[in-house]
């Protein structure tokens, strides 16, 4: 019998994928940033389901909250419009498809066979926060720094590279000396 857990999880899962894949098929930016606010929604509702409730909280509000504000925030500062759609490249379709395809299966075994691990008991990794503080900000506090160095990194790059240069007039033409009578 199929229980209500495993149907919450497949349907979470289903939300994730459908809302990564309206992630790429839409045109507009914000459409995008929108879907990507499902996308983490659902991954909330998994941590949810696997036990770690803090991870769910920290899902939803820092980044399904604040990075998804920032990044809406920056897309409207960059007023970016419709994204223009090219045919993409033949050497792509060609090699990129078959090659992704080929890499997931291979990362896919590797996983399974040779990560030594087993299967975990809901509750037996510590997910409580008065145990994840430490790690993170003892054990884990460079990456996370070197993560928020790197997002803010991006914006600047992203509004330095939307600005505008400033215009200059085109120059009048010379037709040499005038005479004067």
């Amino acid at each position: 019998m199929i229980s209500v857990h495993l149907i919450l999880f497949l349907a979470f899962g289903a939300i994730a994928v459908a809302g990564a894949i309206n992630l790429l098929a839409q045109t507009h930016p914000i459409n995008s940033a929108l879907s990507l606010i499902a996308v983490m929604a659902a991954l909330a509702g998994e941590y949810l389901l696997l036990g770690a409730e803090f991870v769910a909280a920290v899902q939803v509000i820092v980044y399904a909250g604040a990075i998804m504000v920032l990044f809406v925030f920056v897309i409207m500062l960059l007023n970016a419009g419709v994204e223009e759609r090219t045919k993409g490249s033949r050497v792509a379709l060609l090699f990129g498809i078959p090659g992704m395809l080929l890499g997931s299966v291979l990362m896919a075994w590797v996983v399974l066979h040779h990560s030594g691990t087993g299967a975990v008991a809901v509750g037996a990794l510590p997910g409580s926060p008065k145990t994840i503080g430490p790690m993170l900000f003892h054990e884990f506090l460079l990456p996370f720094e070197i993560t928020s160095i790197l997002i803010l990194v991006a914006i600047m790059g992203a509004v330095v590279l939307a600005s505008k240069p400033p215009t200059v007039p085109p120059p009048v033409p010379d037709d040499g000396p005038r005479k004067v009578d």
